[in-house]
C-alpha cells in the first residue's frame, strides 16, 4: 500500500482525468468540473447487521452439455474463490425449462416395464453424483420457457397424438381443497385482434365437463401494470357445464367478437384415462389435445386462427396454468446439464458453509423432492435451506397453485428433519407491485395471496427469496438505467412488505444482475457499478443475503443481437484455459475484502442521505456505510457519471445535537475506476485490454474526497473520540 498524502493522491487523479482528455485530443480548459455531493451516515442507530462471510454468495447454475467440467475446473474454482464471495446457492435450471430433474441418474418410474410415468430418484448412498440432467415434458403447454425457449406446446403442435395435461397434484385428491380454489387454465394468444365467434376443441382424458371460455379486454394479461383495470369476460356463450370429451365445437357469440386473447378455464374434471391404470394421478386433471380458435361462416365454413406446428416461433404461443410431470426415458435432454449435487457440495467452492439448494416443485414430484433432501442428509452435507421451485411467478403459476404444490413438498420435507429451513419462491424482478389476475374479492397481489394459502395450508415459510434484474433493455445507454438502481430495489422490497412478506424471517436475495438478458454493460465497468449498487442497496434495506448470478466462467454471448456480452465475472477463452478478470470479479472484491472485513464478525449496516446539489433526478452517486469490527467505518462511494467527476463530501451524524463528524487521521482510499479497467468491444472476439486490481491510497482525512467518473470508491477511516 501506497503512503502518500490524501491532497496530493486528489491532485494525481486529477491528473488522471486530464491526462486521459488530453490523450483524446481535449485540452484541460475544457474539462468539466466535478459536481459536489455531501454524504451524511445517519450514525446514531444501524439499520442492519451483516457477517460479510454469510451473507455476500454466489450461484451455481445448470450449462450447456460439457460445459460445467470446464468451467468448474480446480483452477477456475480457486479463480472463483479470489473474489472473496462466501456462501453458495445451487440453482435449478430444469424448473426454468419446464423440465423434471432427475438429481440423481439413478432411480426407478411408476410404470417401470415402459420406462415412462412419474420418476423418483435412488435416495441411498452410492457413487457421487458428478453430472445430473432434465427430461422434457411430452405433456408440455407453455410455448415459451424461461431456460433455451426450445420447446413447443402440444395443444398447438399440429399433432392429435399428443395432449396437454395439467399437474394432477392440484386436484382435491391431492390439495383438499374444492376444485374451484385451483382451477386450471390454457391462454392463447393469437398475435393480435382477430374476429372471433367459434372454438373447436380436441380433448384427451381426463377431460374438462365443466369450463368457461373468455376474452380478455386490455392488452397484454401475462404483463399486467397496476394502473390498469382489464378483466377476462365471458363469450356470450362462452359457458359450459356439461361438456363431454371428444372433439368439441362452441359457438361463443352470434356476432363475432374481435379478441386477441382467450382463455379456457376449468374447474370440473371427468376424472377419466385412457388405459387403464391404477395411478390416481393419470386420471385426475385435465388433457387437451389440440385447440382451434376463428370464425364460423354462415356457410358453415370455419376460419382457425391458430398456427399449429411443433416449432416454438411458429406455433400461436400458448400459456398454461400447470403440466404434469409424467415423462419417459427417451425425454431426456442431455444438452443441458446441472452440476452433480455430491461435486458441488463436496468442492471447495462452498467454503465449508452451508449450502442453499433447490427442489423441483412446479415440474416435479413430492415424492422425488423428498428423495432429494433424504440423499443429501444422509450425506451430512450442512444446509443453508431448502428453496422450493424456482420463478413461478415468471412461469404464469397462480398463487394458489403454487403455494399447493410448495405445501404439498414442504409437508413431506419437514418429516424429514425437523432443522431444515424452507422457503422461496425466488420470484422473478417485477416493478411497482407483483400482479396477477384478481381473486373473487379483487385481491390482485401475487404474494398476499401466496402468504395467505401458505398460512391456511400451515406450511413452513423459515425465509423469503427473490431475484433482481431490473433492466430489460442491455441495447441502450446504461448511465440513466445506472441511477434507478437504488430506487428499484427499493420499490421492491417495499411492495412485498406492504403484500404481507414478514421481516422477522431472513431475506434472500438468491440472483441479481443487470439484466436476464445478455449484454455489453455487463462486462464493462457499468457490471461493476450496478453490482456494487445492489449489494450496498440491499443491505441497506434490512436484506440477509444476497447470491451474484454469474459466479462461474463463462463465454461471450449476443442475446438480443444488440452486443456481446454476459452475466459473469469471468470470462473463459476458446482457446485458452486462462480465464480474463471482469469488472463484476473486482467489485466483489472491493465488497468483500475492502467495504467489509472478510471475517465471520457483524458489522453494522447504516443509512446515508444522499445531498446532490442541483439534482433533480436520482443522485449519481450512491453511498453505502458499515462500522467494522476492527473498529473503522468504511464508505462504499458509487460515481455513475460516466463523464464527470465527483467531489464527495463525507460526514457522520452521532445524535440530533451534536454537529455532524469526519473522517480523522489516516483514512485509506481504495479505488476501480476506467484507469484499472478497459474493455474492447469486438464481437465475439471482446475481452478486457486493461483488467488490473484497485488503486489503494493512504494519507491523512480531508474535507473531501475525488470520485473519478463511472469509479468504486472505499474510503475507511475512524472517527475522533469514537468508541
Amino acid at each position: 500500500m501506497h503512503q502518500i498524502d490524501t491532497k496530493l493522491t486528489l491532485v494525481c487523479l486529477v491528473c488522471f482525468v486530464g491526462g486521459t482528455a488530453l490523450l483524446e485530443g481535449g485540452t484541460l480548459s475544457n474539462l468539466q468540473r466535478p459536481f459536489a455531493v455531501v454524504a451524511v451516515v445517519a450514525a446514531e442507530q444501524p439499520v442492519n447487521k451483516c457477517v460479510p462471510i454469510q451473507a455476500l454468495g454466489g450461484g451455481i447454475d445448470g450449462h450447456e452439455k460439457g460445459e460445467c467440467a470446464r468451467m468448474l475446473s480446480d483452477k477456475n474454482i480457486a479463480e472463483m474463490l479470489s473474489a472473496g464471495l462466501g456462501p453458495l446457492t445451487y440453482r435449478l435450471r430444469t424448473e426454468l425449462a419446464g423440465e423434471v430433474w432427475h438429481w440423481n441418474p439413478r432411480g426407478t418410474w411408476s410404470d417401470a416395464s415402459h420406462h415412462c410415468g412419474y420418476w423418483t430418484s435412488d435416495d441411498s448412498v452410492a457413487d457421487p453424483i458428478v453430472v445430473s440432467y432434465g427430461y422434457r415434458l411430452p405433456r408440455r403447454g407453455n410455448t415459451i420457457d424461461q431456460a433455451n425457449d426450445d420447446g413447443f406446446s402440444r395443444i398447438a403442435d399440429g399433432d392429435e397424438d399428443s395432449f396437454w395435461k395439467s399437474n394432477p397434484y392440484l386436484d382435491s385428491h391431492f390439495t383438499g381443497d374444492s376444485d374451484n380454489v385451483h382451477p386450471q387454465w390454457v391462454v392463447i394468444d393469437l398475435g393480435r385482434a382477430k374476429s372471433v365467434n367459434s372454438i373447436r376443441i380436441h380433448w384427451g382424458t381426463p377431460y374438462a365437463e365443466q369450463y368457461r371460455v373468455e376474452y380478455w379486454t386490455g392488452s397484454d394479461p401475462m404483463h399486467l401494470h397496476s394502473d390498469r383495470e382489464d378483466e377476462w369476460r365471458l363469450f356470450p356463450k362462452g359457458e359450459v357445464d356439461h361438456g363431454s370429451g371428444g372433439d368439441e365445437y362452441v359457438r361463443l357469440s352470434g356476432k363475432a367478437r374481435s379478441v386477441r386473447f382467450l382463455r379456457f378455464l376449468m374447474s370440473q374434471s371427468s376424472g377419466t384415462t385412457a388405459q387403464p391404470s391404477n395411478d390416481i394421478r393419470d386420471r385426475v386433471g385435465f388433457a387437451i389435445r389440440e385447440i382451434s380458435i376463428g370464425r364460423l361462416e354462415s356457410n358453415g365454413r370455419f376460419h382457425d386462427y391458430v398456427r399449429h406446428a411443433a416449432d416454438r416461433h411458429k406455433q400461436t404461443i400458448v400459456y398454461v396454468s400447470s403440466t404434469d410431470p409424467w415423462h419417459r426415458a427417451e425425454d431426456l435432454d442431455c444438452n443441458i446439464e446441472q452440476p452433480g449435487l455430491d461435486f458441488i457440495l463436496t468442492s471447495e467452492l462452498t467454503n465449508r458453509l452451508p449450502v442453499l439448494v433447490p427442489v423441483g416443485v412446479l415440474y416435479d414430484t413430492p415424492e422425488n423432492a423428498a428423495a432429494e433432501v433424504k440423499y443429501l442428509l444422509e450425506r451430512q452435507y450442512p444446509l443453508e435451506g431448502i428453496e422450493l421451485g424456482e420463478e413461478p411467478d415468471g412461469q404464469w403459476a397462480s398463487p394458489e397453485d403454487y403455494a399447493a404444490l410448495y405445501a404439498g413438498v414442504a409437508h413431506r420435507l419437514s418429516g424429514l428433519s425437523p432443522h431444515l429451513k424452507l422457503g422461496g419462491p425466488s420470484l422473478q424482478n417485477f416493478e411497482s407491485q407483483l400482479l396477477t389476475w384478481p381473486d373473487e374479492s379483487g385481491n390482485r397481489s401475487w404474494m398476499n395471496r401466496f402468504l395467505r394459502h401458505i398460512r391456511a395450508k400451515q406450511g413452513p415459510f423459515d425465509f423469503f427469496s427473490f431475484e433482481f434484474y431490473p433492466f430489460d433493455d442491455v441495447c441502450s445507454d446504461a448511465a440513466p438505467q445506472l441511477l434507478e438502481t437504488p430506487k428499484r430495489l427499493g420499490v421492491m422490497m417495499t411492495s412485498l412488505r406492504a403484500d404481507g412478506v414478514s421481516t422477522d424471517i431472513p431475506w434472500l436475495m438468491t440472483e441479481y444482475g443487470y439484466s436476464v438478458f445478455a449484454g455489453r454493460h455487463e462486462v464493462d465497468m457499468e457490471g461493476a457499478l450496478f453490482s456494487a449498487d445492489t449489494v450496498g442497496a440491499f443491505l441497506t434495506l434490512g436484506g440477509s443475503k444476497s447470491y451474484q448470478y454469474g459466479y462461474e466462467p463463462n463465454y461471450l454471448t449476443d442475446e438480443l443481437k444488440c452486443s456481446w456480452g454476459n452475466l459473469m465475472m469471468l470470462q473463459l477463452n476458446l482457446n485458452s484455459e486462462q480465464v480474463n478478470r471482469l469488472s463484476a470479479y473486482y467489485a466483489a472484491q472491493l465488497i468483500t475484502k475492502e467495504w467489509m472485513q472478510p471475517t465471520n464478525k457483524a458489522h453494522d449496516v447504516f443509512s446515508v442521505n444522499i445531498k446532490q446539489r442541483g439534482s433533480r433526478s436520482a443522485p449519481a452517486v450512491s453511498v453505502y456505510a458499515v462500522h467494522r469490527p476492527d473498529k473503522q467505518w468504511a464508505l462504499l462511494a458509487i460515481n455513475k457519471d460516466p463523464k464527470r467527476a465527483a467531489q464527495l463530501t463525507a460526514q457522520f451524524k452521532l445524535s440530533g445535537t451534536q454537529p455532524p463528524m469526519s473522517f480523522t487521521g489516516q483514512v485509506t482510499i481504495i479505488q476501480f475506476t476506467r484507469q484499472q479497467y478497459s474493455w474492447r468491444d469486438d464481437g465475439p472476439n471482446g475481452h478486457p485490454i486493461r483488467s488490473l486490481p484497485s488503486a489503494h491510497f493512504r494519507g491523512d482525512a480531508s474535507v473531501s474526497y475525488l470520485l473519478p467518473p463511472y469509479s468504486l470508491t472505499v474510503l475507511r477511516g475512524r472517527l475522533p473520540d469514537f468508541r
